[in-house]
């Protein structure tokens, strides 16, 4: 008896990994988009919002009568939803709102604090991608220098928050900051060769 499953419902198990559940609004626009030419009561309320496990770009309408603010969190999951009514579309980084695009920097660097444990495992677990290049100089300013000395000190000891990366990796101030910037950077480059946050 063949008891693999069959290639839908792996394809279907993919499909779910790529979903988000929760999601952080990155511009609220009560009446739609401005550019949407309907009479105003017949606009629906809109959102865009950045998924937190993958900074998945998407649109999302509201239920009526709801007020969220940036930085909110939002679950865009399967099931009864508070706010969201449903998802519109992915968007692009280019699709989203120029007051998006102001916002996006300071809501993953709120999404990564708030994950902290998993994004310094990154610094933790990077590994060579070819001979000459490593995953840790894929972020924005890490040039051998400073991707050896990390590698030298999670050796004697893996990292723990990012304070401790900063303390002890001379020159790197604020790891955050880098994984903010490579996580644009991806959503800015959706063709770049190379992924490490936004898939």
């Amino acid at each position: 008896m063949d008891e693999r499953r069959p290639v839908h419902r792996v394809r279907q198990e993919k499909d779910r990994e790529k979903m988000e559940d929760y999601a952080y609004i990155i511009d609220f626009m009560p009446y739609g988009h401005p550019d949407d030419k309907r009479p105003i009561h017949k606009r629906e309320p809109l959102a865009q919002v950045v998924g937190e496990k993958r900074f998945t770009l998407l649109e999302v309408s509201l239920k009526k009568g709801k007020s969220p603010l940036v930085m909110d969190r939002l679950f865009i999951g399967k099931g009864e939803r508070d706010i969201v009514h449903k998802i519109k579309r992915r968007l692009n980084y280019e699709g989203i709102t120029p007051a998006a695009k102001s916002e996006l920097p300071f809501v993953i660097e709120h999404i990564i604090k708030q994950d902290e444990k998993r994004f310094v495992e990154f610094f933790n677990k990077a590994e060579s991608i070819t001979t000459r290049l490593h995953q840790l100089e894929l972020l924005p300013g890490v040039g051998k220098k400073t991707m050896w000395a990390i590698i030298d000190e999670r050796k004697k000891k893996p990292f723990e928050s990012f304070s401790e990366i900063a303390g002890r990796v001379k020159g790197l101030q604020h790891p955050e900051k880098l994984v903010v910037n490579r996580i644009l950077y991806e959503m800015q480059n959706p063709k770049s060769k190379y992924k490490i946050f936004v898939i």
